[in-house]
């Protein structure tokens, strides 16, 4: 009976940390515009022994396409030794990618970002793991010496980062900070997406339409939580100040989701939602040779005109002799009326035939002034 009870415990358990990893890779996504600066807040009192603090941060919603806040919250460790590395947004080159928060036996990089309460951008001041239980820092923690005893008090002085509520790291005003060689070994070890209760924690926050940062301006109402999901308890501390106001861009550029994106350092290939698949771009200046126009507009070059849809009339080979006699020549139509009026021309073509077709001209006059002369010298005087 224990043996069945034990398998189904261990099932169980499995199946929780199933769901907590799909979680975790569900949610590397990229978004165009910066979150939030942080708000400020007072960390609630830890409930008890072995609890760590897990900060608060920004996450987005893609069905509202919204930022909103995840309240900090005290938080059991996995298992005895591991520490938390909190979550941060980082500059991707094309929007601003999220990675998740993780448990291991060393703090990794979080992007330089200050969440306070031991966490000042480089690692955790705020306890640590000793023979198996976990040692808090009075100094950067809420905790009642009463009820937990184990406990030091060492001051923090962090000469390191500058202090400011900025929430991610790069881009456009940014934290300016890369990950040290112990924070690149820590990404290497063996990690524990987040637990079970942090995935439900982060899913209530979800629901939660005032912590939405177009509602609440970058000011939550629940900023913290003495554990996670307990939104209505006594313990939970408002945000006191944002950062700075907060108003989301009128424009929201759509989500581009990236699957498994690592934790260790900001992401620098992206895929560039502003730029089309390259089997799929379009060619504006394509010359399709199979397909010519057959009335080509005012502006085409003249050289480019087919031979074939001159007139017969202005080639050179076709000119009237000048100083031949015709004394028909009267009777025939002017130059002007022996055109052919089913011929369509181009605009340049219509331009250029009256320059072309002119040259005769001047020729028929001389022979009709012939033609007038020619009795005067065959006239005998009477």
């Amino acid at each position: 009976m224990r043996i069945g009870s034990s398998i189904r415990s261990a099932l169980f358990a499995a199946v929780l940390l199933a769901i907590a990893a799909a979680a975790y890779e569900q949610i590397n996504i990229s978004v165009s515009f910066a979150p939030p600066e942080l708000p400020v807040y007072e960390q609630p009192l830890c409930p008890g022994e072995g609890y760590l603090w897990t900060p608060g941060y920004w996450a987005y919603a893609n069905d509202y396409d919204d930022y909103y806040w995840v309240p900090g919250t005290w938080v059991m460790a996995p298992e005895p030794g591991y520490l938390w590395t909190p979550a941060y947004w980082g500059w991707g080159g094309n929007g601003y990618v999220f990675y998740q928060g993780y448990w291991g036996l060393q703090v990794g990089f979080y992007g330089g970002i200050s969440y306070g309460y031991g966490y000042f951008g480089e690692g955790y001041q705020g306890g640590r793991w000793q023979n198996g239980q976990f040692y808090y820092n009075r100094s950067v923690n809420n905790v009642n010496v009463t009820n937990i005893h184990n406990v030091y008090n060492t001051t923090v002085i962090n000469n390191t980062t500058t202090v400011n509520r900025i929430s991610y790291n790069g881009g456009n005003g940014g934290i300016n900070a890369r990950p040290r060689p112990e924070e690149e070994a820590a990404a290497r070890e063996r990690h524990i997406p987040p637990v079970p209760v942090q995935a439900q924690h982060m899913q209530a926050a979800h629901a939660q339409q005032e912590l939405r940062a177009s509602v609440n301006h970058g000011t939550p109402p629940v900023a913290a939580t003495p554990k996670p999901g307990a939104f209505t308890d006594r313990a939970v501390t408002p945000a006191r100040a944002a950062g700075s106001p907060y108003n989301p861009p009128p424009n929201r550029a759509a989500v581009q989701p990236l699957g498994n994106a690592p934790v260790a350092q900001p992401r620098n290939g992206a895929a560039r939602p502003d730029q089309p698949s390259p089997n799929n771009r379009p060619e504006p200046n394509r010359v399709e040779p199979s397909r010519p126009e057959s009335n080509p507009p005012p502006t085409a070059d003249p050289n480019l005109r087919p031979e074939s849809n001159r007139p017969p009339s202005v080639e050179p080979d076709n000119r009237p002799e000048p100083n031949r006699n015709e004394p028909q020549r009267p009777q025939t139509a002017p130059p002007n009326e022996r055109s052919e009026p089913q011929h369509t021309s181009s605009p340049a073509e219509a331009r250029s035939a009256p320059q072309q077709q002119a040259q005769p001209a001047p020729m028929e006059a001389e022979e009709k002034k012939q033609q007038n002369e020619q009795p005067k010298r065959d006239e005998k005087p009477q």
